[in-house]
């Protein structure tokens, strides 16, 4: 089925829903700024036809100079879609915004996506509109693996005129029992100089010439990722994380926090597969 997509497509789920709508109109609007391809994606089932049609059309509307197609193809929609990403540039869905323990329970269709895709995937939360956003926020974990979650997130920031918030979190036991933990992105950074700081500093070198158009403020935050980045994040229009392969031994620690972040943030997520040669340096 990925022979039916133009390679490098941006691809978005429709299922005829507000949430869905939310991530054609994300999709469109991405589709335009990067001079891409859109692919419409629905499976074969109730009045998916229809839904696919109106989605093709709406995105006529939103973004006339933008190149769409329409997908509609039988099947569970998480491996439909998933098979798609093989081919694609970026993929976009909606989310209900049922919360982790209800997701737990029944299943989503966008944590599945973001935990499998091959591409990047975009996952459009509800979200206060009425509140000043901040830009683009991307959890740096100071290794070679954060390179291409770094290099996503400077784009998404050039692409939007957005400002960039690079933040690292150290967690370690000796923090934790002097009560050295600011989870919450809104307290002050705990000081600069330390080896925390000089690694996010390392990490981000070389970006700031690539893109000197993104002005960008540095954060180190005790705490963990999914706590810090997951919660109370309505303020920013996109959270980037990256999700480490599901066979690598770090996965141990960070598997979870990916989906984690995608079912508690406030507003849009990017997830960014790292490749598993730069894990296993």
């Amino acid at each position: 089925m990925n022979r039916r997509i133009r390679p490098g497509s941006i691809v978005v789920g429709a299922d005829g829903s507000k949430h869905g709508a939310r991530a054609l109109r994300w999709a469109a609007e991405q589709a335009r700024l990067e001079r891409r391809p859109l692919v419409v994606v629905t499976t074969e089932e109730g009045n998916a036809f229809r839904i696919n049609a109106d989605a093709v059309r709406t995105v006529h509307e939103l973004a006339p100079g933008v190149e769409v197609s329409g997908v509609s193809a039988a099947g569970d929609p998480r491996n439909v879609i998933v098979e798609l990403t093989r081919d694609a540039h970026l993929l976009v869905v909606g989310s209900h915004g049922r919360g982790p323990v209800r997701s737990a329970l029944l299943g989503s269709v966008s944590a599945a996506v973001s935990r499998q895709a091959v591409c990047p995937v975009v996952v459009c939360r509800p979200r206060a509109e009425e509140q000043v956003r901040r830009g683009v926020l991307v959890a740096v974990d100071a290794s070679e693996s954060s390179l291409p979650v770094i290099e996503f997130a400077f784009e998404q920031a050039s692409l939007h005129g957005q400002p960039l918030t690079a933040v690292h979190c150290v967690w370690d036991v000796m923090a934790a029992v002097a009560g050295l933990r600011n989870v919450k992105l809104d307290e002050a950074d705990l000081g600069i100089g330390d080896e925390a700081h000089l690694a996010l500093a390392e990490s981000l070198a070389g970006f700031a010439e690539k893109y000197p158009d993104v002005p960008v403020t540095e954060r180190v935050n005790h705490g963990l990722v999914d706590d810090v980045v997951g919660w109370r994040t309505g303020a920013w229009d996109l959270v980037v994380v990256g999700r480490h392969p599901l066979d690598s031994v770090s996965r141990l620690v960070t598997g979870s926090i990916a989906t984690a972040v995608v079912e508690r943030a406030q507003t849009d997520v990017a997830v960014v597969p790292v490749e598993r040669e730069r894990v296993a340096r």
